[in-house]
């Protein structure tokens, strides 16, 4: 009779607990959709999106209605519209069981804008690809101008710093290895404000304080520019606080482990 007992109370507590899943269920697919709570991962302070734009442009694609209900909402839709936008590199959507849902993003850190001659701009990021310009937003980064045959149509760094052919027609990777290292070192962040690419095939460095150029020369691998910009960094700790900013017209990097001046006549 014991027996008999506890299987019917187990049987019992069982369908009670199913009816609450229920309940709880369709109370929640009838509920009505509330605002998603959005967190923005972004590394530096420059962000490329702000929670108000997400909400608006998955409105504008009728991907979320705020007067909808729960059941209404394609979590899965909702993510891949996100990972199609430009400005993100992660996007992870999900419900909560009281009905509310979160929208968490990774968002694409950009390192340089990129000036092609007679082109429209765009960005590149910490990954080597390349962005088109935001018309909302500017992003705080190194700028490279000059005789760049790179353009917005053309390939990421991946593609080009593994072919041999690539190489000899582009500058991409080139400037992903300056903007990435500048990009990492508060010393150069503070003191290099644009590069431009001349008609030599050199790097000219333009700093924030002084008045003369640095000729950087070439940027063929990671293991030059470390060293260019390790001696660059050694002279102006050493050498700058005693000469002063403006007696140099031009600081030259491009011969190995010297570190070349000329003086204003």
């Amino acid at each position: 009779m014991n027996k008999w007992l506890k299987i019917l109370l187990w049987c019992a507590l069982f369908s009670g607990v199913t009816a609450v899943l229920i309940w709880e269920r369709d109370k929640e697919a009838n509920a009505k959709l509330s605002m998603p709570v959005i967190d923005i991962s972004v590394q530096g302070k420059d962000t490329f999106l702000t929670k108000k734009e997400i909400i608006n442009r998955l409105q504008t694609q009728q991907i979320f209605n705020p007067q909808g209900l729960v059941s209404g909402l394609d979590i899965s839709k909702v993510e891949s519209i996100l990972d199609t936008m430009q400005e993100i590199k992660h996007a992870d959507v999900y419900k909560q069981l009281n009905g509310s849902w979160n929208i968490d993003l990774e968002l694409i850190k950009p390192i340089a804008r990129v000036f092609p001659e007679g082109h429209a701009s765009f960005y590149l990021d910490a990954d080597g690809n390349k962005m088109r310009r935001s018309s909302i937003h500017t992003a705080r980064s190194l700028i490279f101008s000059g005789n760049i045959p790179d353009r917005i149509q053309t390939e990421n760094v991946n593609s080009i710093i593994n072919n041999d052919s690539l190489k000899s027609i582009r500058l991409l990777d080139d400037i992903y290895r300056i903007s990435n290292y500048v990009c990492k070192d508060p010393l150069l962040q503070s003191l290099i404000g644009q590069v431009y690419f001349d008609e030599n095939n050199d790097f000219i460095l333009i700093p924030v304080l002084g008045r003369q150029k640095i000729v950087f020369g070439s940027a063929e691998t990671s293991e030059e520019v470390r060293d260019k910009f390790n001696r660059l960094k050694v002279f102006y700790k050493e050498a700058m606080p005693f000469e002063g900013w403006n007696k140099y017209t031009e600081i030259s990097l491009k011969y190995e482990g010297q570190v070349v001046c000329r003086k204003f006549s």
